[in-house]
């Protein structure tokens, strides 16, 4: 890249390199049956690193800096995390979009039930996890 940041670049996998005899010039040409974009070389993107902050943090490791983000990065990971398992998503044996719906609204229900029972018994630390609750 000009600004001197390290790219990469990734294109069409049916693009082939073809050497034109005239010009003695060797261009891109995709050989797709439905192309993907209007260039006769196909379609490329760009992955930049310095935006990509889960493969390239940006900062070195070992820094106060480094430990003060990924704090931050290690909380959200988890929120994530009880999010996904708490609504069953994480470990889904079906992808039927219906049964998905039902059951984030089976989830979200539950977790509401969860929240109240915990509110109304003066019991706060337990509104996160149904399983202290009922125990």
């Amino acid at each position: 890249m000009r600004c001197g940041l390290p790219t990469m670049k990734f294109v069409c996998p049916k693009m082939k390199w073809e050497y034109n005899k005239q010009d003695k010039s060797k261009r891109r040409v995709c050989h797709c049956e439905d192309p993907c974009t209007t260039s006769s070389c196909g379609r490329m993107f760009y992955i930049y690193p310095e935006k990509d902050f889960r493969a390239y943090p940006g900062t070195a490791r070992g820094t106060e800096e480094w430990d003060s983000t990924y704090k931050i990065r290690v909380n959200v990971e988890k929120s994530i995390n009880h999010f996904k398992d708490s609504f069953c998503i994480a470990g889904r044996k079906t992808q039927n979009e219906k049964t998905l719906h039902a059951d984030l609204l089976l989830a979200g229900i539950t977790q509401l039930i969860t929240v109240m029972v915990a509110d109304k018994i003066n019991k706060h630390q337990y509104i996160r996890s149904l399983k202290p609750l009922a125990a």
